[in-house]
């Protein structure tokens, strides 16, 4: 085949490195890849499953899509979550979709689309396997993602995620170094999986710090970031690994999901609302100006009045970097499905609001502490709209978190900067750069 091939990958950065290897075994094939939707002749949509909303958004892309058969588009391959977890129902009823691959099904791509192409339909969701092709890198080249494990074990009562992706299995070290050291000059590392401080577990033994450890051994890594490290898994010795490795930047997203004990149990999470409190004491003991990020749930089944201001209240206490807070949906076959209690979406939606609003001036109060300081970022790129450049401070994930605007008399992507800062709102920080660091 000789298709020009297009990729619209949704879903979380764990999603993007599965769209990436996708992309490996294309280009493995000698397929051009094209951004722009008008020359792309086989269209790939890398869906999400994790909650309803995401499965409306990968459906709602895939009927949009085909709208492009009017021009080159002639097959649409509908892969990852949404396909590995509900093709019985999809296969029948998205008849846009040609080719339907699971999230492990990349060495079936070329066999299905030959299939397509005489003529059939083709559900092809755990025929195949990961293909061995170097992945083909859609972040910037400043920052890559590292995927160290797949699946999850935690069972969480609202979550879809061991169901769709299996038990967590922890990818062998050396195969991770090489994968690592195959990426290329990289100047901040970002490790992902669904639970990263289990690394290792699956195996009989704890691993992630011995990971770290190996990776910042690699020339071609200058910085290591950590997402997803769940607070019962934040060890000791992980602690002590920021004290002592200077490439592993001082930043934690820690997926605390709430705070009050009874929530917290009927989530299935581990912890306590005051073992995570000693839990953040400990870390800014130990790592002074770690910043630490987290995500919530609101509006739980059986959430009263009382266990969202005592959340409110954690925040106040905890006054993190930065969080996200996302509203609790009813996911189908899960324990908290069947939960009785059911909070109405304008009561989640008000609460959410109102967790924001405490979050937004606890941010605006770090940020505003950095006014008339230096401090080092890294170019992520140009801002158009704002005729600046942008780059992040070492407290701001890819994506995730804010941004730092600054000017200078020129700035390259990827390249760290002293930037004087001389404003900041609720999450963003504005100067000035003179040099290169």
């Amino acid at each position: 085949m000789n298709k020009v091939f297009g990729m619209i990958s949704l879903g979380c950065d764990k999603n993007r490195v599965d769209g990436e290897r996708l992309l490996g075994e294309i280009r493995e094939h000698g397929c051009p890849v094209s951004a722009d939707l008008g020359e792309v002749q086989v269209l790939v949509v890398n869906t999400c499953a994790f909650l309803n909303a995401a499965r409306e958004e990968a459906i709602r892309t895939v009927i949009e899509s085909d709208l492009y058969r009017t021009g080159r588009l002639e097959k649409i391959v509908v892969t990852g979550c949404l396909p590995e977890r509900f093709i019985g129902e999809l296969f029948p009823s998205l008849t846009e979709g040609d080719v339907f691959l699971g999230i492990d099904d990349a060495t079936m791509l070329f066999p299905a689309l030959e299939r397509a192409y005489a003529g059939e339909r083709v559900n092809a969701v755990g025929q195949g396997g990961m293909t061995a092709a170097p992945r083909v890198i859609t972040t910037p080249e400043q920052y890559k993602y590292l995927k160290i494990a797949e699946g999850c074990s935690n069972h969480c009562t609202y979550c879809l995620i061991p169901s769709i992706r299996g038990k967590y299995r922890s990818a062998p070290m050396e195969e991770l170094v090489a994968e690592a050291r195959s990426l290329g000059n990289t100047d901040e590392l970002i490790l992902v999986a669904q639970d990263t401080t289990r690394y290792g577990e699956d195996s009989g033994e704890n691993q992630f710090v011995p990971l770290i450890q190996k990776l910042s051994e690699l020339d071609n890594i200058c910085h290591i970031r950590l997402l997803y490290c769940y607070p019962d898994r934040i060890s000791n010795d992980l602690i002590e690994e920021f004290t002592r490795n200077k490439k592993l930047i001082p930043y934690l997203d820690i997926p605390l999901q709430h705070s009050e004990d009874g929530i917290l149990k009927r989530m299935g999470r581990r912890g306590s609302r005051q073992e995570y409190l000693d839990l953040i004491a400990r870390l800014r003991d130990r790592v002074p100006g770690i910043a630490l990020r987290t995500t919530f749930i609101t509006g739980f089944p059986g959430e009263t009045e009382e266990e969202h201001r005592g959340l409110c209240n954690f925040l106040r206490a905890a006054r993190l970097t930065n969080c996200g807070v996302f509203t609790y949906s009813r996911e189908p076959d899960t324990p908290a499905f069947r939960m009785a209690g059911q909070v109405h979406p304008s009561t989640k939606k008000r609460r959410q609001r109102e967790l924001y609003a405490v979050q937004a001036e606890i941010s605006r109060q770090y940020l505003a502490d950095y006014t008339g300081k230096t401090l080092e970022v890294i170019c992520d790129g140009v801002d158009e709209a704002r005729s600046c450049f942008v780059g992040r401070a070492y407290f701001q994930a890819p994506e995730i978190d804010g941004c730092v605007y600054f000017t200078a008399p020129h700035a390259e992507q990827g390249k760290r900067y002293p930037v004087l800062i001389e404003k900041t709102d609720t999450y963003d920080l504005f100067g000035s750069a003179k040099e290169i660091v």
